[in-house]
């Protein structure tokens, strides 16, 4: 995990904070999806990525909440990022949370550090994490299914039994929506912070819903 936090702030382009402010005026290539548990929202990620081909790149909840962890515990990997980047993503962060950054605890604000440092990077598909409330300009998609199929989908690929699938999906459901709530002070399930919001099930699989996403990806990013 030391080698991909490495890998980000590599790619990351040195920049002045005039630059930065130039760059926040325009669309970033980086689409965020928040996705209910069962949804087909991980697998349709990852197939955006494939379809819009290198240098885009998935980051799903484990990875940032590994990184995060780790930059926490391990403080000369926050150093990593230079002084001048690292100026620039605390003033970022601080206009955006302004006083509250203070009185988080040190695991979210190395969270929303990671965050805003992949964000930066660009051609980013970040999964979850509230990533939708931290860039305006993202493609903001959310995944949602009905709860049948998400039973059943949980059943079959995580290969649960039906009271498991309810009940793993009723705890996502809960530790997701507080989390948006304690650190945004959004719901993530109000449709209006989204660009678009896809209902996978029997009109729409996995390959379409990923079709789509990169349609608008396309059209937004001009790729």
């Amino acid at each position: 995990m030391r080698r991909l936090f490495e890998l980000i702030n590599k790619n990351l382009e040195s920049t002045s904070l005039l630059h930065f402010r130039q760059q926040a005026h325009t669309n970033l290539p980086i689409i965020t999806v928040s996705r209910e548990k069962g949804s087909g929202g991980r697998p349709i990620s990852y197939l955006v990525a494939k379809k819009l081909g290198s240098p885009w790149q998935v980051y799903h909840k484990d990875i940032v909440d590994e990184i995060a962890h780790e930059a926490a515990l391990e403080r000369e990997q926050v150093e990593e990022v230079d002084e001048a980047r690292a100026s620039i993503i605390t003033e970022l962060l601080d206009k955006i949370f302004g006083k509250k950054m203070l009185t988080m605890n040190s695991y979210y604000k190395h969270l929303l550090h990671v965050l805003a440092t992949i964000g930066m990077r660009g051609h980013a598909v970040i999964m979850g994490r509230g990533a939708n409330f931290l860039f305006p300009n993202a493609l903001k998609v959310r995944i949602v299914s009905p709860m049948d199929c998400r039973i059943k989908s949980m059943i079959k690929y995580e290969h649960v039994s039906l009271k498991e699938a309810q009940k793993r999906i009723k705890e996502s459901d809960e530790e997701k929506n507080e989390f948006t709530k304690a650190l945004f002070q959004h719901d993530q399930r109000d449709s209006h912070h989204y660009d678009i919001v896809i209902r996978t099930g029997e009109n729409i699989d996995v390959e379409q819903a990923a079709d789509m996403i990169v349609a608008l990806a396309k059209k937004k990013f001009k790729i």
